[in-house]
C-alpha cells in the first residue's frame, strides 16, 4: 500500500512539473470494472480491485485531491438505493464501498450499479470539478445458513400389499430457505424411528427392507428427518403411516349379486359400492358394459301395461287407424286361423309359419286404405318359437324374401302397391305408386334389429317420394334407393295380405269347374308380429313414435356434470346396454356407482332381470395386463301394491214401475255410481311407538282401461229388453264400445271421472209386453288390461206391475209360471207346463208380500163369515133351551176354526149346521170331539179359537 502510494504521488509530481503550474487540468481516473462479495446481514462490500482514484493534477491542493465518489442506478435500476460510496484518503483517492442496510440472500443475491469519482476543483468551494469515467461494481451476497429445512407435508401416507418388496413406497421431501446451493439442498435423510423394517435414501424414497405382513402388522408408523449441506437438521419431523393390505386379488371389490327394486322407487344405484383393483398394475384404458336383459319381459323391454289402441290414444296418436291384425271376432274373422302366443303384456301376439298362416284383410276393410300418404306400425320378432334360428336355415331358404304386408289400393283413378320384406338382415319397401304406368321403386335397409331373435318396433311413414322408418323410436335412413327397372305389372285388383304375398296372375292355377283363380301365397313370413296398424293421411310426428316405443325401465347415469375428465358414457336406444370408458381408475369407479336402473311405471312388472357386467383392460405392457371375467347378477323388480277399484254408490235394490222402464229412455242403472282407485300399503308403525305394522290407503289417480255390464241369468232378449249407452259421450272420449245381449264392454284407457259419466249413463229398457218382475245386473271395471280388477258391484232391478196389469190374464200366466219354475226343485216329479223362456224366478220381497196380503184377506173374510154363524147358531140355541126347559151353560165354550179349509167345505159344513134335526146334531157332535181330541193338528198361525160357555159344558161346535 505505501508503495502504490509513493507511485502515485511520484506520478503527480511528474505531472505537475509537465504541466507547469496551470491548475485542474485533468480528471480522475479510475478503473473500469469492479466485483464485489459482501457477507449476508453485513454491508461492507469488498471489491476486486480496491476503489482508488488518480488524478494527474497532483500533489496540487484540491485540484490533485479526490473529494467524493457518486453511485449511479446499474442495469437492475437500485444500486444507487441501496449503497454508498465513500472517500477514506483524498490525497491517494483510497474509496470504501457500503451498503446502507444489510442484505439479504434470500430477497436478492446479487446486485449491479455504477460508481464515479470527482476532484475537489481549484479552491475549496470545489469549483472547476472534474468527474472521472463511470465504472460497472457487480456485488454478490454470500450466503449464510440461517434456515433449517422443512417438510412439504407433515404426515406421508400409503398402502402397499403384503408380501413384496418395493423400490419406493413413498417420498419424503423437505425444502430449505437458504439461497446458495450449499446451504438450500438437503443432503441426506434420515429414520429416526428405530427397529422398523423400512430405509429411506438421499433423495426421500422410503422402501421396506423387508416382505411386509399384515396378520402380523397392518400399520407401520415411523418418523423421518432430514439435514441441508450446512448439516442444519429440519425444524420439525415428519410422519409416515404404511398400511399393510392383505395379498391383492386384480377385478372388481363390492359386487353385489342380487338387486332389488320396488316399483316406485324412481332410479336407484345398481353398484352403490363397487370398485376396481388393478393391484398397482398400470392401466391406460378401461372399458366396463353393463347389460341388462329385459328380452323376455313383454316386448323386450316394460312398457305400458295396456292395448296397443289405448297406447296410442295415451302418446297422442291422431286416430284412425285401422287394425289389420284384429282379435278374432265374428266382425273380424279373418285372424280366426292363426295361432296366437300368450304374451306377458297382454297383447295379442299372432305366429306365421311362412307357409299357410297369411291373413286375408277384407275388401271392405281395404278399401278405406288409399292414398299414398300412410303410416305402417307394427311390432315384430323373426325366428318365432315354431321356427329355427337364422343359424339353421338352409341356404335355399334364406333366398325367398319374407313379406309381411303386401297391399294394393285402388286410389282415384289408379291403383298402387307396395310390399314389406324382410331378407336376412335388409328390410325392403317395394313400392308402385302407379301399377299401370310407373316403375316400381324399392328402398333398402341393413339392420341388425330384423334378425337378432328380439322384438322391435317399426314405424314406416310414406309420403312417397319420400319415406321415413322408425326402428325402436330411431330413424334410419334408406341404404339404397333404386329402380327395379321394367317388372311385370300387378293386377289392378284391391287386396291385403299379411304374412305373405300373392304370386303373380300367370303363375296361379285355375280351378276349372268353377273358374275361380286359387290365390297361391309367395314369401312367407317366418315369425310373430304384433300391433300392426295402417292409418292413412298424414304421418305421426316423431314424438309420438317414440312414445309408442318408449320402454318405461332401464339403465340410466346418476349425473353427467360429476363425470370426471376423460369418462364417456354411452347408453343405446333402449337402455339396455349402457358402455363406460376412461383412463383414471378413481374417475372410473366413481362414475361405475352412479349407474342406475329406472322404472317409471307405478305398477312395474314383477320378475327377474338379469345383469351382466364385462370387463376390457389396457396396460402399457399387454403381455401382463390383467384380464378380468365377466360378473353375472340379477336385479328383481318386487311385486307392487295392488291397487284397489272400489265401486259404490248404487244399492243393491232398484224398485222403479213398470211404465218408466217401458219409457224411451228406459231406467239409469248407476246414476250415482262413484269409483274409487287406492293403495294399500304396509306402514312401519314401530318408529311412532306402536306395536306390529299397519295398512294404509291412499287415494291415487288412476287410468281405468275397460269397463263391463253384463246381465246376470239368462240374456236380454232382443224383442223385451236392451240396454242403452250414451254413444255422444263414448265418441267423444274416443272410447270403444261392444253391445251384445250378454254384456255391453267399455274399453279405452281414460280417467276414472269419464268411466264414471259413461256408466252413468248406461239404461234399462223394457218393453211392454214384458212379464218380468225383476232382473239382476253385474258391473265390474278393471285397469292395465285386466291386470288389476275392481270388486263385482251388483244391482237386482225390481218392476213394480199396477194391479190391473197384475190381473191381466198374460201377467197372471206368467206370474204362475214363474212359481212354477221357482219351485219345480220342491215339486219333483210332476210334470208342469214348458215355462216361458223369458220368465225368471221373482224377488223374495215381492213373493212375501204378495202371500201376506192373500192371507190377510182370506183371514178378514172368514172371521167375518164365522162371528155372524156363531152369533147364528147363539140365537137357535137359546130358542131351542126354552123349548126344553133347560139352561146352556156357555161359558167353557171353544171354538176352532182351521182357516186351510176350502171355502167351498166350510159353506157345507154351515149349511149342515143349520138344519134341523138331530142327526145332524149328532154328526155334528162327532167331528167336534174329533177335531178336539187332535187340536195340535193345525198350527197357531193357522187357528182362530173362540170361547163361549154353554150351560151344561158338554158341547162344542165349529
Amino acid at each position: 500500500m505505501d508503495k502504490m502510494k509513493c507511485l502515485s504521488f511520484l506520478f503527480l509530481c511528474l505531472t505537475s512539473v509537465a504541466n507547469g503550474n496551470k491548475a485542474n487540468k485533468h480528471k480522475p481516473w479510475i478503473e473500469t470494472e469492479y466485483q464485489g462479495i459482501v457477507m449476508e446481514n453485513d454491508n461492507t462490500v469488498l471489491l476486486n480491485p480496491p476503489l482508488f482514484a488518480l488524478d494527474k493534477d497532483a500533489p496540487l491542493h484540491y485540484a490533485g485531491e479526490i473529494c467524493g465518489f457518486r453511485v449511479h442506478n446499474g442495469p437492475s435500476g437500485s444500486g444507487s438505493v441501496q449503497f454508498e460510496a465513500v472517500v477514506l484518503d483524498r490525497s491517494t483517492g483510497e474509496g470504501l464501498v457500503r451498503s446502507k442496510e444489510p442484505l439479504d440472500c434470500e430477497s436478492q443475491r446479487e446486485h449491479s450499479f455504477t460508481i464515479q469519482a470527482y476532484d475537489c476543483g481549484e479552491g475549496p468551494d470545489g469549483v472547476n470539478s472534474k468527474k472521472s469515467h463511470k465504472a460497472t461494481v457487480h456485488v454478490r451476497v454470500n450466503d449464510v445458513n440461517e434456515f433449517p429445512p422443512v417438510f412439504v407435508e407433515r404426515r406421508y401416507e400409503a398402502s402397499v400389499p403384503e408380501g413384496r418388496l418395493f423400490d419406493r413406497i413413498v417420498r419424503a421431501e423437505a425444502l430449505d430457505a437458504d439461497c446458495s446451493p450449499q446451504y438450500s439442498q438437503i443432503c441426506f435423510y434420515d429414520i429416526i424411528t428405530p427397529n422398523v423394517p423400512f430405509a429411506i435414501d438421499n433423495d426421500g424414497n422410503i422402501k421396506n427392507t423387508e416382505p411386509l405382513d399384515s396378520k402380523r402388522q397392518h400399520v407401520h408408523t415411523f418418523w423421518v428427518t432430514a439435514f441441508d449441506c450446512g448439516k442444519n437438521r429440519a425444524q420439525a419431523d415428519a410422519q409416515v403411516v404404511v398400511t399393510v393390505k392383505p395379498s391383492c386379488r386384480p377385478g372388481w371389490m363390492g359386487w353385489t349379486k342380487r338387486v332389488e327394486y320396488t316399483p316406485g322407487s324412481g332410479s336407484i344405484p345398481l353398484f352403490p359400492s363397487l370398485h376396481l383393483e388393478t393391484c398397482e398394475e398400470t392401466v391406460w384404458n378401461i372399458q366396463a358394459t353393463v347389460e341388462l336383459q329385459t328380452g323376455h319381459i313383454g316386448k323386450g323391454c316394460d312398457r305400458d301395461s295396456y292395448s296397443d289402441r289405448s297406447v296410442r290414444r295415451l302418446c297422442g296418436a291422431v286416430r284412425g287407424e285401422v287394425d289389420l291384425l284384429p282379435p278374432p271376432s265374428p266382425a273380424a274373422n279373418w285372424t280366426s286361423a292363426l295361432p296366437t302366443l300368450p304374451s306377458s303384456d297382454s297383447s295379442l301376439v299372432f305366429s306365421f309359419n311362412g307357409s299357410n298362416h297369411v291373413a286375408v284383410v277384407p275388401d271392405a276393410v281395404v278399401s278405406g286404405l288409399s292414398g299414398d300418404h300412410f303410416t305402417l306400425q307394427l311390432w315384430m320378432r323373426r325366428w318365432g318359437t315354431n321356427v329355427q334360428p337364422a343359424a339353421a336355415q338352409s341356404k335355399t331358404s334364406r333366398k325367398e324374401e319374407e313379406t309381411i304386408v303386401c297391399s294394393t289400393v285402388k286410389n282415384d283413378d289408379s291403383f298402387s302397391h307396395y310390399s314389406l320384406s324382410v331378407h336376412g338382415c335388409r328390410l325392403s319397401l317395394f313400392y308402385w305408386p302407379d301399377v299401370s304406368a310407373a316403375r316400381p321403386v324399392k328402398f333398402l335397409w341393413k339392420l341388425e334389429q330384423v334378425c337378432d331373435s328380439e322384438w322391435h318396433h317399426l314405424s314406416l311413414s310414406v309420403q312417397f317420394p319420400s319415406v321415413t322408418l322408425y326402428v325402436d323410436g330411431v330413424t334410419f335412413d334408406p341404404a339404397l334407393i333404386h329402380d327395379n327397372g321394367a317388372l311385370p305389372n300387378p293386377a289392378p285388383r284391391q287386396r291385403m295380405f299379411i304374412g305373405a304375398c300373392w304370386e303373380s296372375e300367370d303363375k296361379q292355377r285355375e280351378i276349372v269347374n268353377n273358374s275361380i283363380p286359387q290365390v297361391k301365397y309367395a314369401g312367407g313370413y317366418h315369425g310373430l308380429l304384433s300391433g300392426v296398424t295402417v292409418r292413412p293421411g298424414s304421418v305421426e310426428p316423431h314424438s309420438v313414435v317414440e312414445c309408442l316405443y318408449a320402454c318405461r325401465e332401464g339403465l340410466d347415469f346418476g349425473d353427467l356434470e360429476t363425470l370426471g375428465s376423460g369418462m364417456k358414457v354411452h347408453v343405446n336406444p333402449s337402455q339396455s346396454v349402457l358402455v363406460l370408458e376412461g383412463d383414471d381408475i378413481e374417475s372410473f369407479n366413481r362414475a361405475v356407482q352412479q349407474v342406475t336402473y329406472r322404472n317409471s311405471l307405478r305398477f312395474a312388472t314383477p320378475g327377474v332381470r338379469p345383469l351382466k357386467l364385462t370387463t376390457s383392460l389396457r396396460c402399457f405392457s399387454e403381455e401382463s395386463c390383467l384380464s378380468l371375467k365377466p360378473l353375472e347378477g340379477y336385479l328383481v323388480v318386487l311385486q307392487p301394491d295392488a291397487p284397489q277399484i272400489s265401486l259404490s254408490g248404487v244399492g243393491p235394490h232398484l224398485a222403479r214401475p213398470a211404465p218408466e222402464f217401458e219409457a224411451t229412455r228406459g231406467v239409469a242403472l248407476f246414476p250415482e255410481l262413484r269409483i274409487v282407485c287406492s293403495l294399500t300399503h304396509a306402514v312401519n308403525t314401530a318408529a311412532q311407538g306402536m306395536e306390529g305394522g299397519a295398512l294404509m290407503s291412499d287415494a291415487v289417480a288412476h287410468t281405468l282401461d275397460g269397463c263391463e255390464v253384463q246381465p246376470l241369468g239368462e240374456e236380454l232378449d232382443q224383442e223385451r229388453e236392451e240396454l242403452l249407452v250414451d254413444m255422444d259421450v263414448v265418441r267423444e272420449r274416443g272410447l270403444d264400445l261392444i253391445n251384445t245381449t250378454a254384456y255391453i264392454a267399455i274399453t279405452g284407457a281414460e280417467s276414472i271421472s269419464v268411466y264414471e259419466d259413461v256408466l252413468r249413463s248406461v239404461r234399462y229398457r223394457l218393453s211392454g209386453s214384458s212379464s218380468r218382475f225383476e232382473r239382476r245386473f253385474r258391473l265390474s271395471c278393471s285397469e292395465m288390461n285386466g291386470r288389476y280388477t275392481s270388486n263385482e258391484l251388483t244391482l237386482e232391478v225390481n218392476f213394480l206391475h199396477s194391479l190391473d196389469s197384475m190381473y191381466h190374464p198374460s201377467h197372471l200366466m206368467a206370474s204362475q209360471q214363474q212359481f212354477l219354475h221357482q219351485h219345480a226343485g220342491e215339486l219333483g216329479g210332476h210334470a208342469f207346463p214348458s215355462l216361458h223362456r223369458n220368465s225368471v224366478v221373482p224377488g223374495a220381497a215381492t213373493i212375501i208380500i204378495m202371500v201376506c196380503v192373500a192371507f190377510l184377506v182370506v183371514m178378514v173374510i172368514l172371521g167375518i163369515y164365522r162371528i155372524r154363524s156363531i152369533h147364528r147358531r147363539s140365537e137357535e140355541a137359546r130358542q131351542a133351551a126354552k123349548e126344553g126347559g133347560g139352561q146352556w151353560d156357555d161359558s167353557a165354550l171353544t171354538i176352532i176354526v182351521n182357516p186351510m179349509e176350502s171355502y167351498e167345505s166350510r159353506m157345507g159344513t154351515s149349511a149342515d149346521t143349520e138344519g134341523d134335526g138331530e142327526e145332524g146334531e149328532e154328526e155334528e157332535e162327532e167331528e167336534d170331539e174329533e177335531v178336539a181330541e187332535s187340536p195340535d193338528n193345525a198350527s197357531d198361525d193357522q187357528r182362530i179359537i173362540f170361547k163361549k160357555e154353554v150351560r151344561d159344558g158338554n158341547a162344542r161346535r165349529y
